[in-house]
């Protein structure tokens, strides 16, 4: 078991067995470590790069030298018909040029003239040049270069999902958070209450206090004991939620144990965290944008394909020029009266497969070109609207934060009043409730604010490798 998987073991292991012990934090930006290195999903992401990396290999297979061997023979009632034999050696160039090497050796009694060679057989080297279509991109050059942007377009790819994967799983350890603290507030409330029950309960004995008051009083409890067990329930699915994120190694999923607590510290970390700085975003280029880049290096993959159709309206002629020799020991003496040579020539009249083809291209790019500018200018206003709503939120933050402080104050003045006995229950519980709200108000304009810029995280989709 390697050093990983024994500390992963130890930790499940404590939270399993160690819930009586203190709190285990779980920091968000471990969080996020985690969640990138071991979630399937981010795994997933990277087997895109791989399959690049593979469909580049097979493209560059188009142009690996070729051995071909043909062989032929016919006996028929004791006598040889034939025997043919022809090896080529066959090297592709970038230019569909064509170099070729070849050995023929042919005999039999009823061998046709054409295919008579010297007794020890015929060596011959040469050269087959496409000299209109095919010359400066053909199949096998179109292939590889998509192919080499296809791999590109990967890792572009490979960064939307591991931004995806790491906004959603923000996501879950802000809800979480919330539910925490939710949970955490009513607790608080609920010992208040219960401490100020006790005490109004002596002092009714004690006859200083109206019976009536201890009822309220026990009313409040009983709220507060309903408010926080349903907010239990929230946290616990929020838990399950986050759960989903945390894997180890080998693909095994940790359940979050109930002695694992979110970090409340958050906001000072977050930023960084998250590599959204006032002056990183200032410094970000969206023309670099991986989802922008992802379909650049689409449209340039069309417009591979564009030049290859439009170079199909150019006719077929291939040139060939082999030289002979009966022995490879006399192949320096270039006998030009020694070879095998043809033209083919091929071109049809109407050409509206082709042009059909061209015009198919054409507008494929001109749709990508519009779906990359639709694209450019939505991620730019989105950016805008989150870096406004940013600044929207740091004024609620301090507003929501100046009436928690406020109803407070309040709460605190009206039971030192009711010390006095110049107070009563009532008002006491209308404050508590007016500081409650507040207090859950603040907690989820938190959320909304850690959430958010999550949002901003994702549109401008930061390199993961920078996390």
């Amino acid at each position: 078991m390697n050093k990983f998987l024994l500390l992963s073991f130890l930790f499940v292991s404590a939270t399993l067995f160690s819930q009586e012990q203190n709190p285990l934090i779980l920091n968000f930006q471990e969080y996020l470590g985690f969640v990138k290195k071991h979630h399937p999903i981010a795994k997933q992401a990277e087997l895109t790069i791989s399959v690049g990396e593979a469909n580049l290999l097979k493209s560059r297979g188009g142009f690996d030298p070729k051995i071909e061997v043909d062989y032929d023979r016919k006996d028929f009632k004791g006598s040889e018909y034939y025997d043919l034999l022809n090896a080529t050696f066959k090297v592709p160039t970038w230019y569909g040029i064509e170099l070729k090497a070849n050995f023929e050796q042919n005999e039999g009694i009823f061998l046709n003239p054409e295919r008579t060679v010297p007794d020890e057989g015929l060596y011959s080297a040469g050269i087959s040049v496409p000299i209109a279509q095919g010359l400066l991109i053909n199949e096998r050059m179109a292939a590889l270069k998509k192919a080499r942007l296809f791999r590109d377009q990967t890792k572009a790819d490979r960064d939307i999902l591991v931004n995806e994967i790491l906004y959603n799983a923000s996501l879950a350890y802000f809800n979480w958070l919330e539910a925490y603290n939710e949970k955490e507030i009513y607790q608080n409330f609920l010992i208040n209450a219960q401490t100020r029950f006790e005490g109004i309960k002596k002092s009714a004995l004690a006859g200083d206090k109206a019976i009536i008051d201890t009822v309220e009083a026990k009313i409040t409890v009983q709220n507060r004991q309903l408010s926080l067990e349903q907010s239990k329930v929230k946290l616990m699915k929020s838990s399950l939620e986050l759960s989903n994120f945390l894997w180890i190694g080998n693909n095994i999923p940790i359940e979050l144990q109930p002695n694992v607590i979110p970090d409340n510290n958050v906001d000072a970390v977050i930023d960084q965290t998250l590599q959204i700085q006032q002056a990183m975003i200032s410094e970000v280029d969206l023309e670099n944008h991986p989802k922008l880049r992802s379909l650049n290096y689409k449209i340039e993959g069309l417009e591979v394909d564009r030049r290859l159709k439009a170079n199909k309206l150019l006719p077929k002629i291939n040139l060939e020029y082999n030289f002979l020799t009966p022995s490879p020991e006399v192949a320096n003496s270039f006998n030009n009266a020694d070879y095998k040579g043809g033209v083919t020539f091929a071109f049809p009249l109407f050409l509206r497969k082709e042009r059909g083809a061209v015009k198919l291209a054409k507008y494929k790019i001109q749709d990508s070109q519009y779906e990359l500018a639709s694209v450019q200018l939505q991620i730019e206003n989105k950016v805008n609207a989150i870096t406004n709503e940013l600044d929207s939120f740091t004024t609620q933050n301090q507003l929501i934060a100046d009436i928690v402080n406020d109803y407070t104050t309040l709460l605190k003045a009206e039971e030192r009043k009711f010390s006095f006995g110049e107070s009563s229950v009532f008002l006491i519980n209308s404050r508590e409730s007016k500081l409650i709200d507040a207090e859950l108000k603040r907690n989820k304009l938190q959320n909304k604010y850690f959430s958010t810029k999550a949002k901003l995280f994702k549109n401008l989709a930061v390199n993961p490798e920078n996390l």
